[in-house]
């Protein structure tokens, strides 16, 4: 299975962008899926995730109110809003083993290559 990760890029403070993950094969209909983020100088971090069926989905404190994660059949989303600088981290889509969501890296079985995003001041 491979997670393709796009959208990133090069945004001032404030501003908005939208990643998007597709996957090569429909896994979507039974797992968990999440975003995390990882900066060159720091480990990786939970972002958002959402379960199976969308019903639940979780958001790191710090971007709780401005992101927004969402699935449709083959494609995962994160609609980022009202960008800051600490934001700017690549950006990594994956598929979780199970069909819950879930904020612990060790519960994703499927990784994306990361995507950039870069916030100005």
């Amino acid at each position: 299975v491979q997670l393709q990760a796009s959208g990133g890029g090069l945004v001032q403070a404030g501003g908005s962008l939208r990643l998007s993950c597709a996957a090569s094969r429909p896994i979507f209909s039974n797992n968990g899926m999440g975003w995390f983020r990882q900066d060159a100088e720091k480990e990786r971090e939970f972002v958002a995730a959402i379960s199976w069926n969308g019903d639940s989905r979780y958001y790191a404190d710090s971007v709780q109110d401005r992101f927004t994660i969402s699935r449709s059949k083959n494609t995962l989303y994160l609609q980022m809003n009202s960008l800051k600088p600490e934001d700017t981290a690549a950006y990594y889509c994956a598929a979780a083993i199970g069909s819950r969501a879930s904020r612990r890296a060790t519960d994703y079985r499927y990784w994306g290559q990361g995507t950039q995003v870069t916030v100005s001041s």
